[in-house]
């Protein structure tokens, strides 16, 4: 099991990193008294895989107790099982000015005359844990993609650069636009299968109707140069951060030409090696 704790200065980052690590795969929980630390893991431990990766984020919210932290701690390396602790700091002008921005209350601010001085006992509170971190990262200067991009240096498994989930879907105009689709492509001006009679009652996933729609030289154009658009298009919104995004494919109804240009562009996505949801919303409508 790979154990992460995250801690740090509170508006350096934690929650943030906590979600990126999220969609990089991990089960993230949240100021989890350190008591149960080590049950906790026993349980992950004893599992069936379905919690092997793990972060756990504290920090000095509720008043947490070093003391019994480090013991939790001491009780994982006894149990043999492996953690890291991941340290997040940023300079003291950083956090003033993101609690600024947020209008929020520092959580020691009732026992400190200033946002100052606050944060410099939060400083002397963590310095012992982070004495213990194994990676420690400033992020004064970091954006959200630098984070990412930081974490993913770190904690990524093999292909996990590539791990944004891409969704195709075709659907029919006359029954509105997919209202979560990211990019729509109108494909209405590609031949017909609904003007071929014996055609009209079967679907983009028959092949004489895939055919006819995309067999056409203009057709084989447009797939060429949405396939390169798309393939293309796929790493930048990895690099800004993206895990999901949606795809969506219309036509005049949703049963043919959609189908077959949506069909087509997931297996080319598929072949890029990222993974591919297929659906086609409008296929049983009339």
């Amino acid at each position: 099991m790979e154990f992460v704790i995250i801690s740090g200065l509170s508006g350096a980052g934690k929650s943030r990193a906590a979600s990126i690590m999220e969609d990089m795969g991990f089960f993230c929980v949240d100021n989890l008294p350190s008591l149960l630390i080590p049950k906790f893991a026993e349980l992950g431990m004893a599992g069936n895989g379905e919690y092997d990766r793990v972060v756990l984020v504290t920090d000095i919210r509720g008043g947490t107790k070093f003391d019994s932290l480090f013991q939790a701690l001491d009780e994982l390396r006894a149990m043999q099982c492996a953690y890291s602790i991941l340290f997040m700091e940023a300079t003291d002008e950083i956090i003033i000015q993101r609690y600024k921005e947020t209008r929020r209350s520092h959580p020691l601010a009732d026992e400190c005359d200033s946002l100052e001085e606050a944060i410099a006992l939060e400083r002397r509170m963590l310095s012992p844990l982070r004495e213990r971190a194994a990676h420690i990262i400033d992020t004064s200067g970091l954006t959200a993609r630098g984070l990412r991009a930081t974490l993913l240096q770190l904690f990524a498994r093999g292909q996990a650069e590539r791990s944004m989930e891409v969704r195709v879907t075709s659907f029919g105009f006359k029954h509105g636009i997919p209202m979560e689709a990211d990019l729509v492509f109108d494909v209405r001006f590609l031949p017909n299968p609904y003007y071929v009679a014996e055609l009209r009652p079967r679907t983009g996933l028959d092949d004489g109707v895939r055919d006819y729609a995309l067999s056409a030289p203009q057709s084989r154009e447009f797939l060429r140069r949405l396939t390169d658009f798309v393939t293309y298009l796929l790493p930048r919104y990895v690099e800004e951060g993206k895990t999901s995004l949606t795809i969506a494919v219309g036509c005049t109804g949703g049963r043919h030409r959609s189908v077959a240009v949506a069909h087509h562009l997931a297996e080319a996505v598929r072949q890029e090696g990222y993974p591919v949801g297929e659906v086609h919303r409008d296929l049983g409508r009339i």
